[in-house]
């Protein structure tokens, strides 16, 4: 049997180093290997909670003010009137009554929605516009302004047909729609542009566009769009909060039709 020396182990890869070297290259490690622990940890959360927000985003998406948008149905929406902007079957048994903002991304985009879904229900839904517009959103005040002179100056369709090429126009998030093309856009639908920009200049109606948001905010409005589902009887049986797809706000509609 052969006596191995000491001469003749394999050193290992730490065998020369001074062990104050390798207690310092240890807890340099574990320090890594901890804080890389930490980080996967905190990703992995963050990565979730980004994916809950854009869950609720996709479903629920509007402007808001400082305070979250109500979601939960009101009680105290103000009743359609003759001197409400209305859009559709006059007698329908469903209302949705909009407060939004000409200026609004999400209002745009919900906007077209509430056309597709007027054209699929032309004798059981129809819409009333009321005005909220956003104070961070520079232009949707005059805005407002405007499309309550075109409804003066020209009637109803004229609003609608204003309102409708305002959304389809402006790129939004604040001055989309530059102030000095409004006339010029309500020129096109038959109102006389003079008599539309002293009715803009004069500021007429900021009154009424403020009874709309005072009204808005009485009845839960904090963010744009929100819309209120309202049955025959004119009491509220839903609320939509946001830009709602199409296929979700003909859910609601059929709810309403049904009870």
């Amino acid at each position: 049997m052969t006596d191995v020396t000491p001469t003749d182990k394999k050193q290992g890869m730490f065998d020369n180093v001074p062990p104050k070297f390798t207690f310092v290259f240890g807890l340099v490690i574990g320090i890594a290997a901890f804080s890389l622990f930490g980080y996967v940890s905190l990703l992995t959360r963050v990565s979730g909670e980004s994916t809950a927000n854009t869950t609720t985003n996709g479903t629920v998406a509007g402007d808001a003010t400082n305070s979250d948008t109500n979601t939960a149905a009101a009680v105290d929406v103000k009743p359609v009137s003759d001197s409400d902007h209305i859009e559709g079957n006059a007698n329908a048994p469903v209302t949705i009554v909009e407060y939004s903002d000409f200026e609004c991304p999400y209002c745009k985009t919900f906007h077209a929605t509430l056309k597709e879904v007027l054209a699929k229900y032309p004798d059981d839904v129809k819409l009333v516009y009321r005005h909220f517009p956003l104070s961070f959103h520079a232009n949707a005040q005059k805005e407002a302004e405007a499309s309550e002179c075109v409804a003066e100056l020209g009637g109803n369709e004229a609003f609608w047909n204003f309102s409708n090429a305002l959304y389809e126009r402006t790129t939004s998030n604040g001055t989309g729609f530059a102030l000095d093309k409004l006339g010029p856009l309500a020129k096109e639908f038959g109102v006389d542009q003079s008599a539309f920009q002293s009715c803009l200049d004069s500021d007429k109606y900021a009154d009424k566009i403020e009874t709309d948001m005072s009204e808005g905010s009485a009845a839960g409005v904090s963010g744009t769009p929100t819309s209120f589902v309202l049955d025959s009887n004119g009491d509220v049986v839903d609320t939509i909060p946001g830009a709602l797809t199409a296929t979700q706000v003909e859910s609601i509609i059929d709810s309403a039709l049904a009870s």
